[in-house]
């Protein structure tokens, strides 16, 4: 259901609101550049600053704005259960194709604590739920036998994995069924993943070099791995310049740069250190876009 280049949106501000506008260019180019999933309100969309009305309007916009053009993927993870099934709920009823949803953060619940989470989600909401594991954010590591308990629930169709570990990885796709999607959710690792199995990506490189991120599937699923390795090594110097500081810091100061959207970010997150953007724009102007 999810595979391929998918893209973490930023969600655009100006002004402290939400910039509508530009957030559908952003989603328009990403469709004619070839992303196939749109995934709005995650990490990189802040939804941690999002409040629930702004929550509901990025995915409203994103699924009005994709037009059935592309799948949405919408971020309704929490850490708190009873919220990521209010989340779902309404993803579900905007016309969104799916749910990404993050280990619950801040209370590190244990292996089972995270299996009747999901199971709870998908139990009372009865929607593609794709499982997110990222360690570095939420202090829990979902083992691979979790995940392959809970990848025999229906409805629950696959998992970005960010943990860095492509032995965990390589676990994940020998224990999951053969239909179950293992996303890359580390740029720097996405080649490696599809070499493992991996069946897609959701990038944050994506929101800069859409072309180049959903050439190297194509070039996989033609089982040219020669070019998906070349390609691999192109993307290398700005999936390091994109994560520089905290993501989304250094995506949102690239794409001011490139004069899509404004660089705002929401406090706690602060703008982009002097030294990181003139690091940054050197690396764009390797690239040829500025």
């Amino acid at each position: 259901m999810f595979e391929g280049s998918g893209v973490a949106l930023v969600t655009p501000f100006r002004d402290g609101k939400i910039d509508e506008k530009a957030l559908i260019a952003l989603i328009d180019e990403q469709i004619a550049a070839g992303t196939k999933v749109l995934v709005p309100c995650g990490t990189t969309g802040e939804s941690a600053t999002l409040s629930h009305e702004e929550h509901d309007q990025v995915i409203d916009i994103t699924v009005a704005a994709a037009k059935g053009r592309a799948k949405v993927l919408a971020g309704a993870g929490s850490n708190s259960t009873a919220e990521a099934i209010r989340l779902t709920q309404h993803a579900k009823k905007s016309g969104a194709d799916g749910t990404l949803h993050i280990c619950p953060y801040y209370n590190r619940p244990s292996q089972e604590g995270l299996y009747r989470h999901f199971e709870a989600v998908a139990r009372a909401t009865d929607f593609p739920l794709v499982l997110y594991n990222i360690p570095g954010r939420t202090g829990v590591n979902m083992l691979p036998k979790t995940v392959a308990r809970l990848a025999k629930i229906d409805g629950i169709v696959g998992i970005k994995e960010a943990s860095g570990n492509l032995g965990q990885v390589s676990d994940i796709v020998e224990q999951c069924p053969p239909d179950f999607a293992v996303l890359s959710g580390e740029d720097a690792l996405t080649f490696p993943m599809i070499a493992l199995g991996a069946k897609g990506a959701i990038s944050v490189t994506a929101n800069v070099l859409p072309k180049l991120c959903a050439e190297m599937f194509a070039a996989a699923e033609r089982g040219d791995f020669g070019r998906a390795r070349q390609i691999h090594y192109e993307l290398a110097a700005m999936n390091r310049a994109l994560f520089v500081e905290t993501n989304p810091v250094p995506v949102k100061a690239a794409l001011g740069l490139m004069k899509k959207i404004s660089p705002e970010v929401r406090l706690p997150l602060a703008p982009l250190a002097k030294e990181s953007l003139e690091e940054l724009q050197r690396v764009l102007q390797s690239y040829r876009l500025l």
